[in-house]
């Protein structure tokens, strides 16, 4: 008493017979971030340190912080403490004043290129200072 069944595989249609696909529109490239300022800082102390032809562990060690946490800061993977960006400027001749100078300059510099990227809260005047809140 064996019940043979068919080897017939059943067919499910997924969509009406005839219908056409839909197609997915075209995707958009995600819209532009603007800068993190751990990544503009960084960039500017990286900078400073090769125009000075200065090796990484030159500069951990005047600044007396660990050459590994001066690499992540430079290539902004880490959010360092004002003390530690007082002391790596220092160690490249600038003030802490010097650095957030310059990289509040490429941060202007920088959104200006983002859409979208609206200025709230900022007066039609045209400042060249710098102006931190907390």
């Amino acid at each position: 008493m064996t019940n043979h069944l068919p080897n017939e595989a059943r067919v499910i249609a997924l969509r009406p017979h005839g219908a056409r696909p839909v197609v997915a529109p075209p995707r958009q490239a995600p819209p532009a971030k603007e800068p993190l300022w751990r990544d503009l800082v960084g960039d500017v102390l990286r900078r400073e340190r090769l125009a000075q032809e200065r090796t990484l562990k030159d500069v951990a060690d005047e600044a007396r912080i660990s050459m590994p946490y001066l690499s992540e800061v430079e290539r902004g993977r880490k959010e360092a403490s004002s003390e530690v960006l007082a002391a790596a400027a220092h160690a490249l001749g600038l003030n802490l004043g010097d650095l957030l100078t310059r990289a509040q300059g490429e941060l202007t510099r920088l959104s200006s290129r983002y859409a979208g990227g609206g200025h709230r809260g900022v007066s039609g005047s045209s400042h060249n200072g710098m102006c931190l809140a907390a």
